[in-house]
């Protein structure tokens, strides 16, 4: 408990930008939010006080870290289980605690207890050899999908695998190097969406519009709330589907489940329990941020009001470009506000390299091609300070 304010301290572990985020949410709610980083240059470090520096791998920096918080949480899903547990064995809140956050660290976990639960996942199984992914392309066809069953995101993790002989090419390395893997069927989809939600430990749950993500080389680069043309049956579908694993799985805080929308209804494709760029855009764009629900949920308070703020939200992604652009992001900041001066800009305090989340844009609006246009238009201009599929930023085609 924090002596100055009466409140209790939430602890996040990782530095990150979701780590940053979640401190606005905190200063609104009056909270201390403590963070664990690895440098003072992390994103989360650059704008909190209560910053100390240690590993999430390190157990004894984690006991150290916690014992001045009244929960811990994360801003990833990377520390060790085992650590997890110890913790908890001290008196530690963690939320979520270990069992529920190894469905999110480990994808042949979450796959087995989700398919035992009935839920749609793909065809997967488990891969040891080589043999395993050739039985399973030539029963399930080919191409198939190759997983690291822990630590990929952003596209990184995941291969596609056309036959035998690619198989034969990386699976004997990938075990060499002590990768865990699965295989899964690729799925025919017409898109990707994602249902995100929050659980208390009360019970009391909560979700947002389901929404639409869009995918370029395995990484978001731009989120539509809520999803076009999906219906208020599938909608409702989605959000019961990402209730119930949040309640079976015990998940405490925000989960998000990204899910596969295919021509055979939905199918799960990962889950996050935490903070999630799909999420970003209720920053603005919903009554009650993940961010400040997230913190919410942790802390047990009654959850918030979840509603969408306008008829069409739409975040995209600010990502390095191929090459550093003359213009600096101040300059760019600069003119992108003075031609939208709606748009919400978030920057991360990261340097910027090609292809790294640098920050995001919202931008909300009555009618989704119109606001989508102009997310795209704003992301592409804070990215690269050029024109974009024959627009000038300062308005209009060329």
């Amino acid at each position: 408990m924090d002596t100055r304010t009466g409140l209790p301290i939430v602890g996040m572990v990782g530095g990150g930008q979701l780590a940053r985020m979640t401190q606005q949410a905190a200063i609104a709610l009056g909270q201390s939010l403590h963070v664990l980083a690895t440098s003072h240059d992390e994103s989360a470090a650059l704008v909190t006080p209560n910053v100390k520096l240690g590993s999430h791998t390190d157990l004894d920096a984690l006991v150290d870290f916690a014992r001045g918080c009244d929960v811990l949480t994360f801003d990833h899903e990377h520390v060790p289980t085992e650590h997890l547990r110890a913790l908890a064995e001290r008196g530690v809140k963690v939320r979520p605690d270990a069992e529920a956050l190894l469905h999110a660290q480990d994808k042949l976990v979450m796959r087995n207890r989700l398919h035992a639960l009935g839920l749609p996942v793909p065809p997967f199984a488990p891969v040891h050899e080589v043999a395993d992914v050739v039985k399973f392309g030539d029963e399930h066809g080919w191409p198939c999908v190759l997983k690291a069953a822990r630590g990929g995101y952003d596209g990184r993790g995941v291969w596609m695998l056309n036959g035998a002989e690619s198989a034969g090419d990386l699976v004997p390395r990938l075990l060499e190097w002590g990768t865990p893997l699965l295989v899964e069927q690729r799925v025919a989809m017409r898109r990707e969406l994602a249902a995100v939600v929050a659980r208390s430990p009360f019970g009391q749950g909560g979700c947002w519009p389901v929404v639409e993500t869009v995918q370029s080389n395995g990484i978001c680069v731009e989120v539509l709330a809520p999803a076009p043309d999906l219906g208020e049956r599938a909608s409702q579908q989605a959000q019961e589907l990402a209730l119930r694993i949040a309640a079976e799985l015990g998940v405490v805080g925000v989960l998000a489940v990204e899910l596969f929308d295919t021509d055979a209804g939905l199918v799960v494709n990962e889950l996050a329990m935490r903070p999630h760029n799909s999420g970003h855009w209720t920053i603005e764009g919903a009554e009650t941020s993940q961010f400040e629900q997230h913190l919410r949920a942790v802390l047990d308070y009654p959850l918030g009001a979840t509603d969408a703020r306008a008829p069409a939200v739409v975040m995209a992604n600010v990502l390095g470009a191929p090459q550093a652009p003359a213009m600096g992001p101040d300059e760019r900041l600069h003119h992108l506000l003075a031609r939208y001066r709606d748009a919400h800009v978030h920057y991360y305090g990261k340097q910027e390299r090609p292809g790294r989340k640098i920050g995001h844009v919202t931008l909300l609006g009555q009618r989704m091609t119109d606001v989508r246009e102009r997310a795209r238009l704003a992301a592409h201009w804070l990215s690269h300070a050029v024109w974009l599929d024959g627009y000038d930023i300062h308005g209009g085609s060329e």
